[in-house]
């Protein structure tokens, strides 16, 4: 397993620690609507406090696209720091976000004192990883903590830049935990190892499914990307969403699963309707026999049970995209099937961040779960097979 430093490792004691969080949290009229990364973050800062170190928050929010964007400002975080932390979280606003501000606040810090810096994003060098602004930003600090999972697939100043101007650098609690669960789920997994994809694209999960059919016991497809396959198989899915230049694609992924003797399920029925909306008349038929101008919005009865019996058996179920439009009522139950087999059953239960963690979270699950990741596109990379920029640049132990 990758073997990094973690925030443990570290003699913190009256130095100044840049940690980078992930705060990009949704905003509406200045107030924060879901405060999940925030309390996520809690438990790193609140250690660096502990051991007295000088803690400088920083992260960025939305896509201010390097220009200072007042809606995209970090102050509401500060705010609600503040009350959540019992104490003071300093705001340094400066529009260069290491400005004048910035510089007198971490030079009047004292042990166990916090400052958040404003949206890294602010900064056009950010995203382009510019040596200027990483020297910047580790020019207030002697230690870098990575806590930010959900930004870690990103080579930007503050996940990798800044990791080669500082004394040393480790990751925070919450990227250790990510690291542990995601990473061991699919690399060293309790089997029988069951992995459910859905949403949309197949073209967004393609390396996912080839990796992840070296890896697991069964693997479930559902949601918009079921339909490709439904074609592969030569079915017919009307008006269903289907990705014509990825239908040769699934073929090979359902001899490849043929060949290494997983066992791939599709769905075998579907919710259609007319409209896409939730109000309108629907009825289930099997999924390769959908009418023209019908399209699927969910897995039916049969399939529902099918993937829950599939569930029921697993001991490591990593799931990542809805099973159907769960925002519309009407088609949220193949989504709902799925979230109710793994909160029932005595697993490893990982959710790959992303619109299943809002639907698990949205339908009362998500307390079942042994793990939600932060992050969708680095869950993602992760279940891919790849290194994680963020990741790699840490000090290694």
């Amino acid at each position: 397993m990758l073997q990094k430093k973690t925030v443990d490792d570290l003699q913190v004691k009256g130095k100044r620690v840049l940690v980078r969080c992930d705060f990009n949290v949704p905003l509406q009229d200045g107030v924060i609507t879901d405060e999940n990364r925030i309390t996520a973050a809690l438990p790193t800062i609140q250690k660096l406090i502990k051991e007295g170190a000088k803690v400088i928050l920083c992260s960025h929010m939305g896509k201010p696209k390097g220009e200072p964007k007042p809606e995209l400002s970090l102050a509401p975080v500060a705010k609600r720091l503040s009350e959540l932390l019992g104490q003071d979280v300093v705001f340094a606003k400066d529009d260069t976000v290491v400005g004048e501000n910035a510089k007198k606040a971490v030079a009047e810090m004292k042990d166990g004192d916090v400052v958040l810096l404003e949206n890294t994003r602010y900064r056009k060098e950010e995203t382009k990883n510019e040596e200027n602004f990483s020297k910047e930003l580790a020019s207030l600090a002697d230690v870098f903590v990575n806590d930010a999972f959900g930004s870690s697939h990103r080579a930007h100043c503050s996940t990798v830049g800044v990791t080669e101007f500082v004394e040393e650098s480790a990751v925070g609690y919450l990227m250790e935990k990510e690291i542990a669960f995601l990473g061991n789920a699919v690399n060293n997994p309790v089997r029988p190892f069951v992995a459910i994809l859905g949403g949309s694209k197949v073209s967004d999960k393609i390396n996912v499914i080839n990796n992840l059919l070296e890896k697991v016991d069964t693997l479930i497809i559902g949601g918009g990307m079921a339909y490709t396959f439904a074609v592969a198989k030569g079915g017919h899915v009307g008006e269903s969403l289907l990705e014509l230049d990825k239908v040769d694609y699934a073929r090979e992924m359902i001899a490849k699963a043929e060949e290494k003797g997983v066992n791939l399920l599709l769905p075998v029925d579907t919710v259609v309707t007319k409209e896409f909306k939730n109000d309108t008349e629907f009825k289930t038929v099997p999924t390769g026999e959908i009418p023209d101008g019908w399209m699927g919005l969910d897995i039916g009865e049969k399939t529902r049970e099918l993937f829950a019996n599939a569930i029921k058996n697993a001991k490591t179920v990593v799931w990542n995209g809805p099973m159907g439009v769960f925002e519309f009522e009407n088609f949220a139950n193949g989504t709902k099937a799925v979230a109710e087999a793994m909160a029932a059953i005595d697993a490893t239960t990982i959710i790959g961040g992303g619109d299943s963690a809002a639907a698990v979270n949205q339908l009362g699950y998500g307390s079942k779960m042994t793990h939600i990741s932060t992050g969708g596109g680095a869950s993602l990379e992760f279940l891919e097979g790849k290194e994680l920029p963020g990741v790699a640049a840490v000090d290694d132990k």
